[in-house]
C-alpha cells in the first residue's frame, strides 16, 4: 500500500510540474495533498485501510507518453442530433474512465481510448460538418459503448456529420474556360448519382460525340 502511494504521489508530482491550466493545476494538488495525508496514516497505522481514490476525468487534458502509440481507428459509429447537439455512438466494452484523452476544437474531435483489453483505439473527425462549442462537449462512457455529445455553435439540422463541399455549386471564375466548368458539373454529377443517373449522363454524352443527338456543350467551344 505504502508503495503504491508513493509511486501514485510521484506520477501526480510529474503532472503537477507540466501542467498549465489552473484548474488543472487545482485538481492535480488537491489530489497530491489527499494521498500525502494518506501516506502519513498509513505510517501511523500501517494497519488501517482506506477508501479506493477516485481521479476526476479531465476531458482535453492529453497522456504524456513518452513511447509512440498505436491505434485502432473506430470508423463505425452511429450519431443522430437535435437542435442544439450531436451525439455520436461508438461500440466498444471495457473503456476505463481514467483512461480516455480527448480533443474538442471548433470543426473537429479526436477521441484516444487507451489499453481497452490490451489494445488502443481512436475515434475521430478531423473536419466537421459545422462548428461545436469545444468547452462544452463531453465523453459518456457506459457498460457497452462510449457516448460522444458535440454542442452546436449555432442551433439547426446538419445533413452529414463530416464537411462537405458543395460539388454543385458554379464556379464563378471569370477567367476560367466555361465549357471546363461545365465539363466539372457534369461529373460531379456522374460521380454523386445513382445508376440511372449514371446511364442517362453517359447515353447523352455519347450520343453527341457519334452525332446522334446534340451537343450539350455546344455554344460553349
Amino acid at each position: 500500500m505504502a508503495e503504491d502511494l508513493a509511486l501514485d504521489l510521484q506520477e501526480l508530482r510529474q503532472l503537477g510540474s507540466i501542467a498549465k491550466r489552473p484548474r488543472v493545476v487545482s485538481l492535480i494538488s488537491s489530489e497530491i495533498s489527499h494521498l500525502e495525508k494518506l501516506s502519513k496514516e498509513h505510517v501511523s497505522d500501517p494497519h488501517a485501510t482506506s477508501t479506493p481514490i477516485q481521479t476526476p476525468i479531465l476531458s482535453g487534458v492529453k497522456l504524456p507518453s513518452s513511447l509512440a502509440i498505436n491505434y485502432v481507428t473506430l470508423g463505425s459509429f452511429s450519431w443522430d442530433q437535435d437542435n442544439d447537439k450531436v451525439k455520436i455512438y461508438v461500440s466498444l466494452e471495457g473503456v476505463g474512465r481514467e483512461k480516455i484523452e480527448s480533443e474538442f476544437q471548433a470543426m473537429s474531435f479526436d477521441v484516444k481510448f487507451h489499453d481497452v483489453q490490451g489494445k488502443n483505439y481512436r475515434c475521430a473527425i478531423p473536419k466537421l460538418n459545422k462548428e461545436i462549442v469545444p468547452e462544452k462537449c463531453l465523453v459518456v462512457v457506459k457498460p457497452k459503448r462510449v457516448i460522444i455529445t458535440l454542442f452546436k455553435a449555432s442551433k439547426g439540422n446538419w445533413l452529414d456529420i463530416h464537411f462537405k463541399d458543395d460539388k454543385l455549386k458554379p464556379n464563378l471564375d471569370e477567367k476560367r474556360d466555361p465549357m471546363a466548368g461545365i465539363m466539372d458539373l457534369m461529373k460531379n454529377m456522374y460521380d454523386d448519382g445513382d445508376e440511372d443517373m449514371k446511364r442517362t449522363i453517359a447515353k447523352a454524352w455519347t450520343d453527341a460525340r457519334s452525332g446522334n443527338a446534340a451537343d450539350p456543350l455546344k455554344g460553349y467551344r
